[in-house]
């Protein structure tokens, strides 16, 4: 009996989102993916320990500012696991720059440039790397930067169609809209109840996926943030789909059809081809409150989980 799982794969490429070494040998997906929270909890499970004795007895050796060094052994740590993991996927890994940057384009493009040459480094070419960025205005401008240096960029926290057109426009390789945390929002707002085609983050993801494809954009469609099998079923056919370990191991122990729902070929509700400035983009984005929420919301935990990793670095440097 063929498995949910081999079906998705059929018509959509599965990324693993995971920082978690192990779990990715487990699952063997196409490509991973990382952000603050999952790194964190990879170092604190401490079952890659030897990376991280490495990255701080690096980090013991170096001279300076306490804060600057410690900010430091968070991004050796975070290329040390993005590393490991290009040995066992075949495709891609994505690594996030550090989400308090979110605001500062010519930062995030320096952070990006460091990122790729640590890797380069260490063998990897940036072929294999997609630089994870939120999109905001500043963020998606350093992605258009990047994208022209050569360097592949992953835009994240992406919750609306204003967002998805912005990073169209300026060429960015890969978005990740959301799901689950649209479906959480309004949820909490009094909505519901969603069935797998009524969920609103699937109606999201669905959009912007006809949009790219009615209007000729090569930009990948990655969605992300899934909280059941309903949302991913659903979205069966998206060029690609991030997935918890927990869910996927759902997908494969599942049996039954899982047709495929999204095609370029269905493209005749996307809207009409958005040309967004600085200041449409920041009213459109202004006018949609979940976006605007769920964006300033994904911000700030995953800078209060970097803030994290950097105080347990800091307390292991001693």
């Amino acid at each position: 009996m063929t498995s949910k799982l081999d079906r998705l794969k059929a018509v959509t490429v599965v990324v693993a989102d995971t920082g978690d070494i192990e779990t990715v040998r487990r699952l063997r997906p196409q490509d991973c993916t990382t952000n603050p929270t999952l790194l964190l909890k990879a170092v604190q499970s401490g079952n890659s320990a030897d990376i991280v004795d490495e990255a701080l007895a690096w980090g013991k050796g170096l001279k300076g500012n306490h804060e600057d060094i410690v900010a430091r052994v968070a991004d050796r740590l975070a290329v040390s696991f993005g590393a490991e993991l290009a040995r066992i996927v075949p495709g891609r890994v994505s690594t996030e720059v550090d989400a308090d940057l979110s605001f500062d384009t010519e930062a995030t493009v320096a952070k990006a440039r460091a990122l790729i040459a640590d890797y380069a480094d260490r063998g990897i070419g940036r072929e294999r790397i997609l630089i994870k960025i939120a999109a905001t205005w500043e963020g998606i401008r350093a992605a258009e930067i990047l994208q022209k240096e050569g360097i592949d960029t992953n835009l994240t926290l992406l919750f609306s169609l204003a967002q998805a057109a912005a990073c169209a426009d300026a060429g960015v390789f890969l978005i990740s809209p959301f799901v689950g945390r649209i479906l959480d929002w309004n949820l909490k707002n009094g909505g519901g109840p969603y069935t797998g085609e009524t969920d609103p983050g699937v109606v999201s993801v669905r959009s912007i996926y006809a949009y790219y494809k009615r209007h000729g954009i090569g930009t990948v469609v990655m969605g992300a943030s899934f909280r059941n099998l309903g949302e991913i079923e659903a979205l069966a056919g998206c060029d690609r789909l991030t997935i918890s370990p927990a869910l996927i191991d759902e997908l494969a122990a599942s049996d039954g059809d899982l047709p495929r729902r999204l095609s370029p070929d269905d493209t005749a509700a996307a809207p009409d081809r958005l040309r967004l400035d600085e200041a449409a983009f920041r009213f459109a984005l202004n006018e949609d409150a979940m976006a605007t929420e769920k964006l300033a919301e994904g911000i700030r935990a995953f800078v209060k989980d970097l803030r994290s990793l950097r105080a347990l670095i800091a307390e292991r440097l001693g």
